[in-house]
């Protein structure tokens, strides 16, 4: 039966197409019951022992599936779990379709030379909301930057619909004013790295990050003292 389980996600991915790999896993574009779907593989890493290799994968694994589920739960958007194998360390997720990451809709309006000041600042105040509740439920997603958020389009009038957010393979469950205020700071950095002369647009963030959790204080508190223990390792 195990023999069986182990071998059912390798041979539905043999005709799937490879989208991404990276350090931790591989990413398939495929379909299942005519649903387009991506699935995430986490495979071996030959230079670790198996046995820890294997608990390893399997705790991350588990960890990224406790992390969307308690987003979804919350009412924050993230993809559908169809289905995880954990003896092939596969997740089985909902393709998000019709959508663009809000890197590049950012970049689109900053391209544009147009003023469109209000729609910056909505996306803003959006990320600051879904951060803030994501991390009143003590989910924090470690790699947070706007290649991981999506604006999904609506169907009929293509305006964007809402904002998904993607890619949990980092993420864990802390309840530590301390793992917040990093993932904070791992976005601040990404964001004015990528989207340069938006340090005003990230302030209005955070506020609204502020207003909008039960636990902000003392996460802010956290943020603005990041750099300096950054520091005093170095």
């Amino acid at each position: 039966m195990t023999q069986e389980k182990s071998l059912a996600a390798p041979h539905f991915l043999s005709n799937a197409v490879l989208i991404k790999q990276g350090a931790e896993a591989r990413v398939y574009r495929t379909e299942f019951l005519g649903k387009p779907m991506i699935v995430k593989e986490r495979f071996p890493k030959r230079y670790r022992h198996p046995a820890l290799d294997e608990k390893l994968t399997h705790r991350r694994t588990v960890q990224e599936v406790r992390s969307i589920l308690r987003c979804r739960k919350a009412g924050i958007c993230a993809p559908v779990v169809y289905f995880v194998d954990y003896i092939s360390h596969c997740i089985f997720l909902e393709e998000i379709m019709s959508s663009l990451t809000v890197r590049d809709h950012i970049a689109s309006i900053q391209q544009s030379g147009s003023c469109k000041e209000q729609e910056l600042e909505y996306i803003a105040d959006r990320v600051g909301q879904i951060l803030a509740t994501m991390h009143d439920e003590d989910v924090i997603h470690g790699d947070l930057t706007t290649s991981n958020m999506l604006l999904r389009c609506g169907l009929e009038d293509g305006d964007m619909e809402d904002m998904v957010i993607i890619d949990f393979g980092l993420s864990y469950i802390s309840a530590l004013p301390e793992d917040k205020g990093v993932d904070l700071y791992v976005l601040e950095k990404a964001f004015l790295s990528t989207h340069p002369n938006t340090e005003a647009l990230f302030e209005r963030l955070l506020k609204t990050y502020a207003a909008s959790s039960k636990k902000s204080s003392a996460v802010i508190k956290k943020l603005d003292e990041v750099p300096q223990l950054t520091l005093s390792r170095n």
